[in-house]
């Protein structure tokens, strides 16, 4: 059967087509379920992975690139993340940011940090800068600024109201 594009579509009583929250399948696919590709394959290599794993080796001793990176990537991971050891100055004003920055992209310089741990330590660093504005735009400081806002568009007011040289 055809749809007719032309067709108004059912909409719910918010005016929308689909329920927020709502599944369009609320039986849906099992948790933990597999995908049918997946179940037939493992049953194709069933009893075959040591003779498989066996010749991969077998390759990889041969010169095999390919096989020699897949048997080097299950025998030792690549690592996700490591301890760093260097010193940081203290961070306790966002001034002190510019020095904490500057040590990191040193280190990162002289190769005792990865490009990928030194953007990790900086957007760590972004994070505190933040927390610590926020945490200075307390209540108080907020009216302080508020208030200054507010004389500064009087001030404005009252420019403006003045009679102007023509």
């Amino acid at each position: 059967m055809t749809v007719d594009s032309l067709q108004k579509q059912i909409t719910g009583p918010d005016g929308h087509l689909f329920q927020k929250g709502r599944s369009g399948n609320p039986a849906g696919r099992p948790p933990g379920s597999r995908n049918r590709t997946t179940q037939a394959a493992e049953l194709l290599l069933e009893g075959e992975a040591e003779v498989l794993t066996r010749r991969a080796i077998e390759l990889a001793l041969e010169g095999d690139a390919t096989a020699l990176k897949l048997c080097l990537e299950r025998i030792v991971p690549r690592r996700k993340s490591r301890p760093l050891d260097f010193d940081l100055p203290p961070i306790d004003r966002v001034e002190d940011l510019a020095a904490a920055i500057g040590s990191v992209l040193q280190e990162a310089s002289r190769g005792r940090l990865l490009l990928d741990e030194a953007a990790a330590l900086v957007g760590m660093m972004e994070s505190k800068r933040k927390a610590m504005e926020t945490k200075a735009m307390q209540p108080t400081n907020l009216e302080n600024h508020l208030q200054a806002l507010e004389a500064v568009a009087r001030a404005l007011r009252e420019w403006s109201e003045e009679p102007q040289p023509e």
